[in-house]
């Protein structure tokens, strides 16, 4: 495979970074329909790249929610990691460098459009990111990283992710119409003291909007917000 230095080149501008070792990059961007389509390659694709970069990419981001979330709790810090990393957000990043125009592909993958493809764009960014880890180190896959899902990241966590569902909901309705008034009832509590259970209507100007169970009154009431906000369609289930 000839690729011209000069356009691998415009792409490590791009990206922000210059390859010490260029194959890696090369690699990245070989898609598997190449490499079986001309045995002569020996086979090589980014297939075990994007395996790599899959890894990097969480711990990256494992680590950066972390640190900036301390008040999530486990459940919130993975539901926001799994909608950092997901396809759609990859392919963001590869539309955003042009990573199509670079990638070297099979013929018959070329003809049916691979490279505006999103999961083969998702993949190669995930390529991208193995490549420059093993070329330069955490530290520079962790700044491409971040660098191109830093602001994804806030805009997740000020729209989707919400530890406190009862705060966020009372934020959405105001925001509608200051007269919205919400009101939580316990309608039932079963149980023996050391293990009740509670039950929780949600209204919403006096008429019920849903409901909410958990082994408190205030874990019940967050229940009945979190799922009025998945009934506004606010968040994801």
């Amino acid at each position: 495979m000839n690729r011209k230095i000069s356009v691998l080149g415009d792409l490590e501008t791009s990206i922000g970074y210059k390859f010490k070792n260029i194959k890696f990059l090369e690699n990245a961007l070989t898609h598997s329909s190449y490499s079986n389509e001309n045995k002569t390659y020996k086979r090589i694709n980014n297939e075990r790249l994007e395996f790599l970069g899959d890894s990097v990419l969480s711990i990256v981001v494992s680590r950066y929610i972390y640190k900036e979330f301390p008040n999530y709790p486990e459940g919130d810090l993975s539901k926001l990691r799994a909608q950092v990393v997901c396809e759609d957000m990859l392919n963001e990043i590869a539309v955003k460098h042009n990573i199509g125009k670079y990638l070297v592909l099979g013929k018959g993958e070329e003809a049916t459009g691979g490279r505006d493809r999103k999961s083969i764009l998702a993949d190669a960014i995930e390529a991208i990111i193995a490549a420059i880890y093993l070329d330069g180190a955490l530290e520079n896959a962790d700044k491409f990283i971040l660098d191109n899902l830093k602001d994804s990241i806030n805009t997740l966590v000020k729209g989707k992710i919400f530890s406190d569902y009862k705060s966020y909901l009372q934020e959405y309705f105001q925001s509608q119409n200051s007269m919205y008034k919400i009101k939580y009832i316990v309608t039932n509590e079963e149980g023996p003291d050391h293990d009740k259970m509670f039950y929780v209507d949600l209204l919403v100007n006096k008429k019920k909007f849903g409901e909410g169970t958990g082994k408190s009154k205030k874990i019940a009431e967050q229940n009945a917000a979190r799922k009025a906000l998945i009934r506004l369609g606010e968040i994801n289930e």
